[in-house]
């Protein structure tokens, strides 16, 4: 494997970095052991030859004939998103979804962790939801500035998120999770990735179709 100092990233393979990580982890949590460019590919709708390409930004991954370690892979991606350094994140929108994702507040990942939360609703100020008190959002630059905080989490309905977003940007925020399936502009320095609750599903309905009790594939396809 290659030192992060070796390896220069392609911006197109970077920003697909964190989606072969969150689904080599499904895989592996599923019980998936080994997994070929093909199949990986099915599931999460890249391109194999593309899938092949950004990998070999990394080394020699896999093999042909055996394709790739799922264990392997996530560790040489959980190194290069540096996921053992604690990220510190903001969350937007202190409703039903955001109320249960501070509840949650990524228990089976010690180094996230929603450190402040912000709502528009002056009934929402003030709560305090799992240890997490929730601002109002002129609060935001402020709290984030102190914190030092980039990364945030908007739970706010698409008819709001724009307006939002915004907000969220002028306070400094240069990471974005939009639980709002609804596209939103936003600087080119900033990132943004969606959450599509029906996509997320369907994508869950295929893995139990197709992945459940396999600990690896027989595709016979190259890698």
């Amino acid at each position: 494997m290659k030192t992060e100092e070796e390896i220069k990233i392609p911006n197109a393979t970077a920003k697909r970095i964190p989606l072969y990580y969150r689904y080599l982890k499904t895989l592996q949590e599923s019980g998936v052991e080994r997994i070929k460019s093909k199949e990986f590919s099915q599931l999460i709708q890249v391109p194999s030859a593309t899938i092949r390409r950004d990998f070999s930004h990394f080394g020699e991954l896999g093999r042909s004939g055996y394709g790739y370690d799922v264990s392997y892979l996530i560790e040489v991606f959980s190194n290069i998103l540096n996921t053992k350094v604690e990220k510190r994140i903001a969350l937007v929108g202190a409703g039903n979804l955001g109320k249960a994702l501070l509840n949650n507040n990524f228990r089976r990942n010690e180094n996230l962790n929603i450190v402040c939360a912000f709502d528009a609703n002056p009934e929402m100020i003030g709560q305090k939801i799992n240890g997490v008190t929730v601002r109002p959002m002129s609060d935001m630059k402020e709290l984030v500035r102190k914190e030092g905080i980039t990364t945030a989490i908007s739970t706010v309905p698409s008819s709001h998120s724009q307006e939002v977003v915004d907000q969220i940007v002028d306070s400094g925020i240069t990471a974005i999770l939009n639980f709002a399936p609804g596209r939103v502009k936003v600087p080119e320095q900033v990132k943004i990735q969606y959450i599509d609750l029906t996509t997320e599903l369907q994508t869950l309905i295929y893995m139990d179709e197709n992945f459940t009790s396999r600990k690896h594939f027989n595709f016979s396809n190259q890698d």
